[in-house]
């Protein structure tokens, strides 16, 4: 008989007891009703539909009243710490509390690949569910951005990245040193928004050689990517030197030879840019074979050395001079 598939089935759920729903409550007490009430219906259920609120509204009761508004909207691409102003310290507060209402466990380890909010959400709904997480976006920036990009400076505007499969982010800050800010514009130097452009589409580069998985043997061919459209862009805000972009870009539909994303540029909270649509272009070639493993050569033999015989000290002529005879 052919092995059953892995079940993906969530764990078998124990409902809340009436005590346990009361120190529910307490512990959210800071929290909003819609936050409880999605906790109770979690603990009632089992259901993981409910955890997507729980988290949003956990972390909501540690943010500042100012940024709030972020997390009515669209906000899994958010990072807890750089663009919510947390500290670690609160983090693992959330984390704790997070822990209490799932009654899942996040290690130490595994927190550090939890950056986003929608890493968050994942991680805790794979858990209720009994299922592996995701491995976490892997980090890229100084030497091994630059050798996985096939462009370089002085047009190559990623300083560092985070790539997975479902999201890719990076930072930019224009130094006011780029080579076109003389002339855009002149004693009043501007961003271009064509470049900012550009910038989401290095980044759909590297998700494309970083991110993307294909059969085994296969690569993304790094001569093959192109950018090919874009849609429905809109630009928000200038960018002057001393500014830190942060792109983020969400692959739509990617089957090849195309790649859909959507991007977005923000400076702090505010938004510098969007696009409905980035359209790159690639294609899957054979992976190169893995380079020969350098021998190391054999250490040679130390040479053994002969003891030393020990030898008389040579004598010295005496260099006195004879008294002379009486």
């Amino acid at each position: 008989m052919p092995s059953a598939a892995p079940s993906t089935a969530t764990p078998a759920h124990v409902p809340l007891t009436a005590e346990a729903e009361i120190a529910l409550r307490e512990s959210l007490r800071r929290c909003s009703a819609k936050t409880v009430d999605a906790a109770v219906a979690y603990g009632q259920t089992g259901a993981p539909q409910h955890i997507p609120a729980i988290i949003i509204g956990i972390i909501e009761r540690f943010v500042e009243p100012e940024l709030r508004p972020r997390l009515a909207a669209d906000c899994d691409d958010l990072r807890v710490i750089e663009d919510l102003g947390l500290d670690s310290l609160t983090m693992m507060e959330i984390v704790m509390l997070v822990e209490e209402v799932t009654q899942t466990k996040i290690e130490n380890d595994e927190l550090r690949g939890l950056v986003t909010i929608g890493d968050i959400k994942i991680f805790v709904d794979c858990r209720a569910r009994g299922v592996t997480p995701p491995a976490p976006a892997k980090v890229i920036l100084g030497d091994e951005l630059r050798n996985r990009m096939p462009i370089t400076a002085p047009f190559l505007f990623l300083d560092e990245a985070r790539v997975s499969p479902t999201l890719a982010t990076a930072s930019y800050r224009i130094t006011g040193q780029e080579f076109f800010l003389a002339g855009h514009f002149k004693g009043n130097p501007v961003m271009p928004a064509s470049i900012m452009l550009e910038a989401l589409g290095q980044l759909g580069v590297l998700h494309l050689l970083a991110g993307l998985a294909v059969e085994p043997g296969k690569v993304v061919g790094v001569a093959t990517i192109f950018f090919a459209s874009t849609d429905g862009v809109r630009c928000h805000r200038v960018c002057k030197p001393g500014d830190v972009l942060t792109l983020t870009l969400k692959p739509k539909r990617v089957k090849e030879p195309l790649a859909v994303y959507t991007g977005s540029i923000r400076v702090g909270q505010e938004k510098a840019i969007s696009a409905e649509e980035i359209t790159l272009t690639f294609g899957i070639i054979d992976a190169p074979p893995a380079p020969e493993p350098t021998p190391t050569p054999a250490a040679e033999p130390a040479l053994a050395q002969a003891p030393v015989a020990a030898t008389a000290a040579p004598s010295v002529p005496s260099t006195a001079v004879p008294t002379p005879a009486a």
